[in-house]
């Protein structure tokens, strides 16, 4: 293996030579506490950087065993490294030429914690961290002394201070490592206690803003504390027990004056199917993994899904069982998106009034007089909502503030007063006794399920021009996959574009490889998680990369289902 010292002469060497004569430095290169391993080079200074690893054994990186003893506990801390190195490299980045020259690039986890393909440590304590760096260039000639610079000192000096155990505090790491396997403590709790999630007393709920997810500070911020007839109490292995309020299965509703905390407490669920870092304020805030947040969404695509147990007899005899538009109504859309979540597995629906179709969640006493129901296709959720727990065991969690008549299906109501919770559930029964609305049930028909649909595999098409697998995330909410653009702003619980680049290029092999072997989307998506779970992320993209995160499968789902050129096959 070559060293560090051939590196820098072949890097003199070739200074001043055409940008493709850096194609020599692909291969291992021998550091003093790691290897550098340059698997592509970028074929000129403007294009994409070059893909880099390092490889750094285990007795180098020195962690403590209790770092990575677990699997929890090596998320946490490749968690935990992978933003040190983050941090390092963008410090470390300066302009060193024309184009991308000089640029040090790790993928930033953020505040949440899961398997990423940027860092991860091996059973042994050893470490692999994947990054891009712009090769230095003077136009389009190689700038071979700042070459030099940026290969054989700044990468050196980033690479110390941030993968080896001595640059960092053992304890900090050990902190990492702990909270995410107390969350997973947590969340693993929740089924045996008939629980759908669980909010610690003492978390901070709020964040910065609606595009920074880092906890928002000061005095104004009110620590949770859960009301004394939800509390409970969950056991970690780390922290011992911990008290908060666990939210049952069932049918439950948060409600309470604008501005007082419901849509923040809702937004804490949502992202609460994944760990987060520790002093992020939801670090034991934990929702099952089944979880997903389902809204309107005016004018997305719909393909083949049975809605007709919300929505029936449309005019003109429309086919609701095996719906298909690529124009959705509020209504519609919000009708798939539960149809949607359902088929592929979902046993909690989180929904939040004011981004549903009004018409979709209530149609009230007077109404129901005025529009008789011959002429209403609409089964409304509220009419919905106990048959889906009680034949079909899925919960929902509903955050509501202007419609009453979802008191009379509740099994608990939560009031958030001052971004405090008290559970005014008796208050509620009394309030919907004493004051009744008089509305009638909307459908005498039972829930049925969707039933599984088998996905036209050549709908499911990546390539564009020469390439056969096209994936592109110009932003965290807009996939370019092939020929097609997809609008995932509707779908709220992705977190980050390293994982809807992940769920780009899980789309990409469910069309070339698993549609067509799978009887349903659902077995589909059952092989892909197999696939990944023995193979990692790297069974998603051949090339080694380092911008991908781990998924869930009704994330995939759910970009899937807005593919404009999906079929539904027969």
């Amino acid at each position: 293996m070559r060293d560090l010292g051939a590196l820098g002469a072949l890097l003199e060497r070739i200074d001043g030579r055409g940008y493709k004569a850096y194609k020599e430095l692909t291969g291992e290169w021998a550091y003093p506490d790691f290897v550098l391993r340059i698997d592509h080079v970028q074929g000129d200074p403007y294009a994409a950087p070059s893909r880099v690893r390092v490889l750094v054994r285990p007795e180098k990186a020195g962690l403590d065993p209790a770092a990575y003893r677990s699997r929890p506990r090596a998320l946490g801390t490749a968690a935990f490294l992978a933003r040190a190195f983050a941090r390092a490299a963008r410090s470390a980045s300066r302009s060193r030429g024309t184009g991308k020259s000089g640029e040090v690039r790790m993928e930033h986890p953020g505040q949440k914690v899961m398997a990423q393909s940027a860092l991860f440590v091996d059973d042994a304590g050893g470490l692999e961290a994947r990054f891009t760096v712009g090769l230095p260039a003077r136009g389009r000639r190689i700038a071979g002394r700042e070459a030099v610079a940026l290969l054989c000192d700044d990468v050196v000096q980033v690479a110390r201070a941030s993968l080896l155990a001595q640059a960092h505090d053992d304890a900090a790491i050990g902190r990492h490592a702990a909270a995410n396997e107390d969350a997973d403590a947590l969340r693993s709790a929740l089924a045996d206690r008939a629980l759908i999630a669980f909010v610690a007393d003492g978390a901070r709920l709020p964040r910065r803003s609606g595009i920074d997810d880092r906890p928002l500070e000061g005095d104004d911020v009110v620590p949770f504390r859960s009301p004394e007839s939800m509390r409970v109490t969950l056991q970690t292995p780390n922290t011992g027990d911990v008290t908060g309020m666990g939210i049952a299965q069932g049918v439950t509703l948060v409600v309470g004056g604008g501005f007082h905390g419901k849509s923040t407490l809702l937004r804490a669920l949502e992202a609460g199917v994944y760990n987060h870092r520790p002093d992020d304020g939801r670090e034991r805030v934990v929702t099952g993994w089944d979880a997903v947040k389902v809204r309107a969404e005016d004018g997305r695509s719909i393909s083949g899904v049975d809605i007709s147990s919300f929505i029936d007899d449309l005019p003109f005899g429309r086919d609701t069982r095996a719906f298909t538009t690529p124009n959705a109504s509020g209504s519609t859309s919000q009708a798939a998106a539960i149809a949607e979540a359902l088929e592929v597995g979902a046993t909690t629906l989180l929904v939040d009034e004011d981004t549903s179709a009004t018409n979709f969640m209530i149609r009230d006493r007077r109404m129901q007089e005025l529009v008789p129901d011959a002429g209403e296709p609409i089964t409304p959720f509220v009419d919905r909502v106990r048959d889906l727990h009680e034949r079909c065991g899925v919960s929902s969690v509903l955050v509501i503030g202007g419609s009453g008549d979802y008191l009379d299906v509740a099994d608990r109501v939560i009031r958030m007063a001052d971004y405090l919770p008290i559970d005014v559930t008796d208050a509620a029964r009394r309030v919907a006794a004493e004051l009744p609305t008089g509305r009638l049930l909307g459908s005498a028909s039972p829930f049925e399920p969707p039933p599984p649909r088998r996905i036209d595999p050549a709908s499911v098409d990546a390539s564009r021009g020469r390439r056969s697998v096209y994936v592109r995330v110009p932003d965290g909410r807009t996939l370019v996959f092939g020929e097609e653009t997809v609008d995932l702003v509707a779908v709220e619980q992705l977190v980050s574009r390293a994982q809807t680049r992940a769920v780009g290029q899980a789309m990409a092999l469910l069309g070339t490889a698993l549609l067509a072997r799978s009887g349903s989307l659902s077995e589909a998506l059952d092989a892909l998680e197999a696939r990944v779970a023995e193979q990692g992320l790297d069974a998603l993209d051949e090339r080694l990369v380092g911008d991908l995160a781990a998924f869930r499968r009704f994330e995939v789902a759910a970009a899937l289902n807005r593919l404009r050129s999906l079929r539904v096959g027969s």
